[in-house]
């Protein structure tokens, strides 16, 4: 049984595998191709293998001929049974079943029936008392009628025997099994439920071996509405087929199929079969569409087709196929005139300009000049009311039927055709459009609009794509607006690149030959560019400036479509000078104007945008949700995934926060795209630091230093990024690394102005705060870390507050400060909670047991203050034999942080050796009720505070020890 075959029915094959543990039996019903003899051998083939002991396995599968013939049912039944059961039955029974297996002559005293049903009773039990017997019944509705009636009187008298029913019936949807008494009573009977459109996918990629479009894919889903058989047939009739499904046109329906569903429509009469091809035609059928159609009596005609189970009309007059497929099937069973001459009755009497110029696509399927104009007014207003995707398929259609002497009209639908497709999402069909263009035509401004295409395909990899905007800025060479456009894209490529400056010379290039153009569109991108620049190289002011150029040009906040980026990058502005209240008011608003309208790339930036503003607001429940919107188009886009994994680290875990921003690090480097590369890797530093221990911080400081690294290369000082500077220094802290953290903090200083928001002040403080108490001036760290508690107080940021309580409580704590302590981590954790900020609750909570378990133990009076996460990490592996190398080697820093940390351990702890560190350790803990765990040469202890066990040396461990450099 091929793993394809249960796509979507593991679950089911699970339940019906314990239900048969249970019960005497199971019947699987629904309707043709719905899987149920997939279920039948799956189960019985899963159930033999965990059987303990062999096991007797008696099958039919009767066919609708097989339904006309006396006993065949039991003789297919009964093929592997030995004589040997056969010559133990009493005479009578014996002969009766011999004739129905037709072995033998038929009795003659009249009791053949009795006597037939006896002996099927009388043989299973003799069966059942030599092991486990399975009877397997596929396809019920087509067994003969004696069989049942066999079956019926003998599984009613099994009861208390080892035997097992395993069957299915074929039933219509809604419809419960009229075979249940072929099974034991106390049968479970399971219906079949249709697949997901998403197992319906993936069933037709693993079935027929190949990638079909999506938009087949989709046509597929709607047309099998969830059966695998129908599934798999349309799918590999597509592949077989000469071309894709274009706009409104059914799937190809293979003969077999088509005889499958079409059995009582084809007995029709010539009128009713035509008035079902026209309303098969049609996207949305009624009796009055089809009066106006022409069609005499379309209720008398769909009257013959409700009583065979076709269709059926409701109250108002929409007609429905009884399933999607036999409206495909009865458009493909007609022929191809029939078909035409349907589609021009339906033109003429719909009055909606999309569906009128589809039924004339089909009526007039050859080139024709008025039928490419009709459809191409038709895309255009498909566009205005947001359907891209239909709009896409009529331009194309319109390509399709404009004649070839008129190519520039046809590389006009082209283009526009590819716009609406990139527009939509739709990328290959997007390219396979420009393509096109780029290929036959001879306008270089055509061929500039085609690369305009393939630059909106690349998505954020842009990295690649310089050769493609230097071969259209050679077409576009005296064609000021063009030129702005390629400008305007080189612009783009350079932010995303971190070539500021060379970003910087477009964007202004751009908008010079858009002004000398007139092309307002291209200068307010161009101005919203250079902004998105200014904003990224620390120039707040230069950035405002364009960017209320561009929002002047634009017509302001109420401008349209050519506003929604200005409004969108001012949100971020706002958000990136604390504004977040704000920010969020304004990208609201803007996700509501833009609706359904925009295309998907729009969409896709401000549920971005959302959700930085969400996380910096402390709405961690709404930022989950907001970044789930992201993904639900683009998954593996790098935006989507960075806006998924800013939200994990806000409101999911630190697990899935770190998962999905090492996905977003690598699908930016797949790009290209460093500026999404810088958020993808401060995002995984974030991450790395919730646990807030030394190994997350390792981590987290390669990826900070990477942030770093691409931040000097690309001369980038926004607020973001010395908000990730002050993130880096506090994880070097964690690690030790004082000095190299206090050069992190004097960098990011060095780049602070009278513009840089209050927030970033209040990370670097933390980050001195920490650094400060790191190296022993516990006190002097207190204080800085309650100056950024303070500062953070008067700003709408309570993520940035909960960080930095959480902070200032540790300190607290391992100071002896445990009121003080425990109120800022009581602080702490009231505010995580009510934000939904649950990486941080549980940090939060640790702290607090921490503390809780000082007073426990009655360390209060102890003096002298705990050790740190990684003085604890250090005196483990130091207490286990670990050199300074190899101790650095673990922890990711220099051995000289190791010696320095390991100097500070023993100024803690009171002792002057490796040795006498370890020994003093498992002492206190022993004074203050800790077990120490003898492992023979040397022992483990259990740290209190950081819950780490550390290892007691061996006699040998600790001499080596003694010997290295302390």
């Amino acid at each position: 049984m091929g793993a394809r075959s249960l796509t979507g029915r593991r679950a089911l094959l699970d339940a019906a595998r314990a239900e048969l543990t249970a019960r005497p039996g199971v019947l699987f019903h629904g309707p043709t191709g719905i899987g149920k003899s997939t279920l039948v051998a799956a189960l019985v083939a899963s159930s033999g293998a965990h059987a303990p002991s062999p096991r007797t396995v008696l099958h039919c599968s009767p066919t609708e001929e097989d339904a006309r013939l006396p006993f065949i049912g039991l003789i297919d039944l009964f093929a592997g049974v030995p004589e040997s059961c056969l010559q133990n039955l009493a005479p009578e029974p014996r002969a009766a079943l011999r004739a129905a297996l037709m072995y033998g002559p038929e009795p003659a005293n009249g009791r053949g029936s009795l006597a037939v049903r006896v002996a099927v009773l009388d043989v299973l039990r003799a069966l059942a008392a030599t092991g486990p017997v399975v009877l397997v019944l596929d396809d019920l509705q087509w067994l003969d009628e004696l069989t049942a009636e066999a079956l019926a009187f003998a599984v009613r008298r099994l009861g208390g025997l080892d035997i097992r029913v395993v069957a299915a019936e074929r039933v219509a949807d809604g419809e419960q099994p009229e075979r249940l008494r072929c099974c034991p009573p106390g049968t479970t009977e399971l219906p079949v439920p249709p697949l997901t459109d998403d197992e319906v996918a993936d069933l037709v990629q693993v079935g027929i071996a190949a990638d079909l479009p999506p938009g087949v894919v989709r046509a597929i889903q709607d047309t099998a509405a969830g059966n695998p058989l129908y599934a798999l047939e349309l799918g590999r009739a597509t592949l077989r087929g000469p071309a894709p499904v274009v706009f409104g046109t059914m799937l190809p329906v293979p003969r077999r199929l088509r005889a499958l569903v079409l059995d009582q429509a084809r007995t029709l009469p010539e009128s009713v079969r035509h008035t079902l091809l026209v309303t098969s035609a049609a996207t949305r059928p009624d009796l009055t569409l089809l009066r106006a159609a022409g069609l005499p009596d379309p209720a008398a005609d769909l009257a013959d087709a409700e009583r065979l189970g076709v269709a059926t009309t409701d109250a108002c007059g929409t007609i429905r196929f009884r399933h999607p497929l036999i409206r495909a099937a009865v458009y493909a069973d007609a022929p191809e005139s029939s078909r035409r001459e349907a589609h021009a009755l339906l033109a003429v009497a719909v009055t909606e300009p999309v569906e009128r110029a589809r039924h004339l696509a089909h009526a007039r399927p050859h080139e024709d000049e008025d039928t490419a104009r009709t459809l191409m007014s038709a895309a255009e207003s498909a566009r205005r009311d947001g359907a891209l995707g239909t709009a896409c398929e009529l331009a194309v259609l319109a390509a399709r039927r404009t004649p070839g002497d008129r190519p520039t009209d046809r590389a006009d639908r082209l283009l526009a055709a590819a716009e609406y497709a990139c527009d939509a999402g739709r990328l290959e069909e997007a390219g396979e459009a420009a393509e096109t263009v780029l290929a036959e035509s001879g306008s270089a401004r055509r061929r500039v609009r085609a690369r305009l295409v393939l630059l909106r395909n690349a998505g954020q990899a842009l990295e690649g794509t310089h050769a493609l905007i230097q071969k259209g800025l050679r077409d576009a060479d005296g064609d000021a607006e063009a030129e702005a456009w390629l400008h305007h894209w080189a612009a783009v490529r350079g932010l995303l690149c971190g070539e500021l400056e060379e970003a910087t010379r477009h964007a202004r290039r751009a908008a010079r030959q858009a002004a000398v153009a007139g092309d307002t569109e291209t200068r307010i991108g161009a101005l919203a560019t250079l902004a998105r620049v200014r904003s990224l190289g620390g120039d707040p002011v230069a950035a405002d400036v364009a960017l209320e150029e561009a929002l002047a040009l634009a017509g302001g906040a109420d401008g349209g479509p050519e506003s929604w980026r200005l409004i969108r990058m001012r949100a971020i502005l706002t958000l990136d000078s604390d504004r977040v209240t704000e920010a969020r008011e304004q990208v609201v608003e803007l996700l509501a104007d833009i609706g359904e309208f925009a295309g998907v790339e729009e969409v896709m930036a401000t549920l971005v945008a959302l959700t930085r503003i969400q996380v910096r607001a402390g709405h961690c429940r709404e930022a989950l949700h907001t970044a789930a919107r992201c993904s639900r188009d683009q998954a593996q886009a790098a935006p989507a995934l960075y806006a998924a994994a800013l939200a994990a680290t806000a409101g999911g875990t630190a697990e899935e926060a770190r998962q999905l921003a090492e996905q977003a690090v690598r699908a930016s480097e797949a790009d290209g795209d460093r500026l999404f590369l810088l958020r993808a890797l401060a995002v995984l530093g974030q991450a790395e630091l919730l646990p807030g221990d030394p190994r997350g911080a390792a981590a987290a400081v390669e990826a900070l230093r990477r942030v770093r690294e691409l931040g000097a290369a690309m001369c980038a000082a926004d607020p973001p990024l010395l908000h990730w500077y002050g993130d880096l220094a506090e994880a070097l802290v964690l690690l030790g690394e004082t000095d190299e953290a206090a050069g992190v903090v004097r960098e990011a200083y060095g780049r602070v102005t009278g513009h840089t928001p209050g927030s970033v002040l209040a990370a670097l403080e933390r980050a001195e705060g920490l650094r400060e108490a790191g190296i022993g001036r516990a006190k002097e760290g207190a204080a800085r870390l309650r100056a950024a508690v303070d500062r953070l107080r008067q700003l709408p940021l309570p993520m940035e507050l909960v960080r930095t309580l959480i902070a200032l409580g540790a300190v607290e704590r391992r100071s002896r400060r445990r009121s003080a302590a425990r109120a800022v981590l009581g602080e702490a954790l009231q505010t995580a909670t009510r934000i939904g900020a649950a990486p941080l609750a549980v940090r939060a909570r640790d702290e607090l047991s921490r503390l809780d378990a000082g007073d426990r133990s009655g360390e209060a009076g102890a003096g002298g203050p705990e050790l740190t996460p990684t003085e604890a990490r250090i005196a483990e592996l130091v207490g286990g034999g670990a050199t300074n190398r190899e101790v650095a080697a673990e922890l990711f820093i220099s051995v000289k942080t190791v010696e320095g940390t390991l100097s500070r351990i023993y100024r803690k702890v009171g002792v002057r050796s490796r040795t006498a560190l370890a020994h003093a350790m498992a002492v206190a803990l022993i004074a203050s009720g800790a077990t120490v765990v003898d492992s023979g040469d040397g022992g483990q202890v259990k740290l209190p505070e950081q819950g780490v066990m550390v290892s007691q040396p061996s006699r040998a461990q600790s001499r080596r020890a003694d010997d290295t450099r302390r």
